[in-house]
């Protein structure tokens, strides 16, 4: 099976090395020079366009950053669609809506191509690892060919349903993490005014039942969202709106866990 990969950044990167060191044909596209540099010395070659990469190729991972990111690398002239021939499958891993990757499919259909969303969570370090958390949504067959690959930087990956589950599920995930954040910050305050040492308390909880991986990450910062908030906020203010729109179509009642995200946004200065 013959790989590529466009998306090199802080969390693509590192999934395009595990798909190299793991020996596949793997070719890679990127907008600035800079993000190939590290890979010169791997096996991957570089193409000129993501027409040319796609037409190298069996499956294709995008990892860019958002809904527009994703629909210029697919659909722009020299885009995926262009190039890839028809048996060959986009893999989406961006966090996107998922109206977006519905679309998309449709789109890639009409050439023979099939399309499976699978955002991923755990960061640049888990990537490297190969312990990455990948939501899927697409066809079984699609998804079952595209599971090698996956394996390569992750452990689980957990087939959610048709196309656009997989992004229901991260931002379900993003929802709650934000929410958490809040309540983490939340009670590291309290802790504060009530005389309680904040890394001493970080340790505490860690082993108990209130524990989190939120809780780690705002403990390692000081307590406080304020180290935080220039990366993480302007992401999860991005995917709890998306959330909270998609909700709001739905007619579903978003309770106690979009409240709490707000108030993590609003901790950020990055307010829905």
């Amino acid at each position: 099976m013959r790989v590529g990969f466009i998306g090199l950044g802080i969390q693509g990167a590192p999934m395009a090395r595990r798909i190299i060191d793991a020996g596949y044909e793997t070719t890679l596209w990127a907008r600035r020079p800079a993000s190939l540099e590290p890979f010169s010395g791997t096996s991957a070659r570089v193409a000129a366009s993501p027409a040319e990469l796609a037409a190298d190729c069996d499956v294709v991972c995008v990892c860019v950053v958002d809904d527009a990111d994703v629909e210029e690398v697919l659909t722009g002239d020299r885009g995926v669609l262009a190039g890839l021939r028809p048996g060959g499958a986009v893999v989406v891993h961006s966090t996107v809506h998922p109206d977006t990757c519905r679309r998309l499919a449709e789109l890639a259909a009409e050439q023979g191509v099939r399309l499976v969303d699978a955002p991923v969570s755990g960061g640049p370090s888990a990537a490297a690892e190969g312990r990455l958390l990948v939501m899927a949504g697409g066809e079984t067959e699609t998804v079952e060919r595209c599971r090698p690959v996956f394996a390569t930087y992750a452990e689980p990956i957990i087939h959610m349903g048709p196309v656009g589950s997989g992004q229901f599920a991260k931002l379900l995930n993003n929802l709650l993490f934000t929410a958490h954040l809040a309540t983490a910050a939340s009670t590291f305050a309290l802790g504060r005014s009530l005389g309680v040492d904040s890394a001493a308390l970080a340790e505490v909880i860690s082993h108990g039942t209130g524990f989190s991986f939120a809780l780690t990450r705002v403990g390692a910062a000081g307590g406080t969202l304020e180290r935080m908030a220039p990366v993480a906020g302007p992401l999860l203010q991005k995917d709890v709106r998306l959330i909270a729109e998609l909700a709001e179509t739905a007619g579903a009642s978003a309770g106690t866990v979009l409240a709490a995200a707000d108030d993590a946004l609003g901790l950020m200065k990055h307010p829905r």
